[in-house]
């Protein structure tokens, strides 16, 4: 299934999922979220952009299921759907192979498929390494394993906690350009987490600009560039304007200025 190209924010297209006044607050006194709304549409590609320690994970981690939130709701308009989480370490098995890796969520689920596990390692480019062990991998190449078994349950909302933040410009601009690939491909909803102005406007159909800590929506953006985007959209002046814009919003959202 191919996605269209989009036309940010105002495509008619349900909502996947939604939180509704969600607040954090940890043991030690912190508060990671303060109100925080925001709706997600099904198929769409969305970054959420901030400083550090603004919740940006935490967020994921509520969407999740893996952290409740103090205060406020996840909605899912049309009931929960099945979840593919990226950590922003590929925290593969290190005593596991390539395949053994990606087919753990199926294990855990006892429903171990050989042929899912081979498409998920096709996706990401790694059919040829299914026996190899993550200590003979590139960090761009365990990163892909880490996408291969976040996709291979069939996720329809694909979770991403900056998950190219360790890698060389090269690599994650070539894992930019893949996962733009599978998205447009398989069209599935993405939530991707980052800290890079340029990643989010490369990437993404709306990014959604977060205040520091305790982290609410400052601002929302649509990215109005068609899809596919190459090498000739990251070196135009509109792609340079889009990033203007949103350096700029996130300047203010720091600066405690009014969107």
């Amino acid at each position: 299934m191919s996605i269209p190209p989009p036309t940010g924010v105002s495509r008619d297209i349900s909502t996947i999922v939604a939180l509704r006044g969600v607040e954090k607050d940890f043991a030690n006194g912190v508060r990671a979220l303060d109100h925080l709304d925001l709706d997600v549409k099904a198929g769409e590609f969305v970054s959420v952009l901030g400083p550090s320690g603004c919740g940006k994970s935490t967020a994921l981690r509520i969407i999740a299921g893996l952290s409740p939130p103090t205060v406020g709701a996840v909605e899912w308009p049309g009931g929960p759907v099945p979840i593919g989480f990226v950590f922003q370490e590929p925290t593969l098995m290190p005593w596991a192979d390539v395949s053994g890796n990606v087919q753990l969520p199926l294990k855990l689920a006892g429903n171990v498929d050989p042929m899912a596990v081979a498409q998920a390692l096709d996706r990401v480019g790694l059919k040829n390494f299914a026996r190899s062990y993550p200590r003979e991998l590139s960090g761009g190449m365990k990163m892909r394993v880490s996408i291969a078994r976040a996709l291979v349950t069939e996720p329809q909302l694909i979770l991403m906690d900056e998950p190219f933040a360790a890698l060389d410009e090269i690599a994650r601009f070539k894992l930019n350009n893949d996962l733009l690939a599978l998205w447009q491909d398989l069209g599935r909803t993405v939530i991707f987490v980052t800290h890079s102005v340029f990643e989010s406007v490369y990437l993404s159909q709306r990014i959604v600009v977060m205040t520091p800590r305790p982290g609410r929506v400052f601002t929302q953006i649509a990215i109005d560039a068609p899809y596919p985007r190459d090498e000739l959209f990251r070196t135009s002046p509109e792609y340079g304007a889009f990033c203007r814009r949103v350096a700029e919003a996130l300047g203010k959202a720091m600066a405690g200025g009014v969107a």
